[in-house]
């Protein structure tokens, strides 16, 4: 392998991993605040107990952001020197503002969510609570802003050096498709945070244990609720996002579509394999015009192909392709899932039906998986540039040496592995233990809380001595 396909692994590498746990803590952050909320308004335990739990992962996670955050930072000036000298002065105070408006935001009061729950009074702990998920959300603003630059670059001009100088700050801001990158990206950290929240309950569910089963059960039922409404408002976001990544970066969906002539009335490939040597799409299953009427809108609606433009100008399809049918093919699923939980609830049987329960364990891992391969469509199908359509990725690369780049891109893997053992083992003996863990004995949820939760009118079963 040559360098830069090596930085741009070892790049791929560290921000995928990176990734995951935004699109975590945005999710939990914001359901701890609807805990919140929802305790001090009832003062049921089992909402406190419900965010005592919760926010003892969200520290686990957002350390792990926060670790493989600044590597980034670092790398970005060692492997990509080019692009940091060419963006600085356009994208560098967005960076800036992220820290500022964020991550000082969520660090004066993360220490109060986490520590302040007996110590603070429930008012104060509940505004530190949403003050800190403002601050994920914040944080995810200005990052989206700047990578959506990097795709529909706007309010530029260049100097004869070749670097990018902004003309209009909040121009560049709010750039042709940051606002909806920002809701597509917003909305899959809810469902993502909240199909974990839903797959640790229903392991609760299936388990059995009396006393958690009032924690499980909110849980449950909540985030099975807001899945419901937020699952089809990201298909139509994700529409929405498709159009305007037709208007400003068509290569970029010939190559979702593995599309290699401009035409109308075209169909859509649900699978192919793209032969991007001979241009053509290999063992394809089509459905006639529905590609122009989903991506355009019109039956009689024109798609651009890859052969638009010379193949050097082109992203590569294969990877492109098939991720995008991956994260599709996840959301249909959590889609699914999330309508058969209304469908239970009406039936009577949310909290007992046990293959549901198991199905929902096994979307734990969806939502993370449709978020890679969202990055991945995102940043491989605006290759071979950086900037769209004006700084190549071969002239952002720093000129080190090969063998340096694989021996950090080497450790890095090592490294960011034990990290994510150490993670799923604190994290796993938290969700064994469950919600109830480290709950003193004389705040536990009282047995008549548990009876009420489990359907029964005492306490007591009828029957017994």
């Amino acid at each position: 392998m040559d360098q830069l396909l090596l930085s741009r692994l070892q790049f791929a590498f560290t921000i995928g991993y990176h990734i995951l746990w935004p699109a975590f803590t945005i999710g939990i952050a914001w359901f701890i605040v609807v805990l919140s909320a929802l305790w001090l308004r009832t003062h049921n335990p089992v909402y406190q107990h419900l965010v005592r739990f919760w926010t003892k992962v969200f520290a686990l996670a957002f350390g792990m952001g926060v670790v493989t955050g600044v590597v980034i930072s670092y790398q970005l000036g060692l492997n990509w020197s080019g692009y940091a000298r060419a963006t600085a002065d356009a994208i560098g105070p967005l960076f800036v503002m992220e820290v500022l408006t964020a991550f000082f935001l969520e660090a004066g009061f993360i220490g109060v969510m986490l520590y302040g729950q007996e110590k603070v009074g429930e008012k104060l702990h509940f505004v530190a609570c949403l003050i800190v998920a403002i601050g994920t959300v914040l944080s995810a603003f200005w990052i989206i802003s700047a990578n959506s630059w990097m795709q529909t670059p706007t309010a530029f001009t260049t100097t004869p050096d070749g670097r990018f100088v902004a003309t209009d700050f909040w121009g560049v801001v709010f750039n042709p498709s940051m606002p909806y990158r920002l809701a597509h990206m917003i909305t899959a950290s809810f469902i993502t945070g909240g199909f974990v929240v839903t797959g640790v309950a229903a392991f609760w569910l299936w388990r059995g244990r009396p006393a958690d089963q009032p924690a499980a059960r909110k849980a449950f039922s909540i985030c099975l609720g807001l899945l419901a409404v937020l699952m089809p408002a990201q298909m139509l976001i994700g529409d929405q996002h498709g159009l305007n990544t037709r208007k400003y970066q068509p290569m970029k969906l010939a190559a979702i579509e593995a599309r290699w002539d401009t035409a109308r009335r075209v169909p859509i490939n649900l699978i192919a394999w793209p032969d991007e040597k001979a241009e053509r799409n290999d063992y394809a299953l089509e459905i006639p015009l529905l590609g122009s009427l989903i991506l355009t809108h019109s039956l009689n609606g024109e798609v651009k192909g890859l052969k638009e433009v010379p193949p050097s100008e082109r992203p590569p399809v294969l990877p492109v392709f098939l991720a995008f049918r991956v994260m599709v093919g996840c959301g249909m699923l959590l889609l699914l899932v999330a309508f058969t939980g209304l469908y239970l609830r009406w039936r009577g049987r949310l909290y007992t039906t046990r293959w549901y329960q198991i199905a929902c364990m096994g979307c734990v891992p969806l939502g993370f998986i449709a978020t890679l391969a969202g990055w991945v469509i995102t940043e491989v199908g605006r290759q071979p540039y950086v900037i769209y359509g004006h700084f190549r990725t071969a002239d952002a690369v720093s000129p080190i040496a090969t063998g340096a780049v694989a021996s950090s891109m080497a450790i890095a893997f090592v490294l960011y592995n034990c990290l994510l053992l150490g993670f799923f083992w604190y994290a796993g003996r938290l969700a064994w233990r469950g919600p109830m863990s480290g709950v003193p004995t004389h705040s536990a949820v009282p047995l008549a809380t548990v009876a009420a939760a489990l359907g029964q009118t005492s306490p007591i079963p009828k029957g017994a001595k």
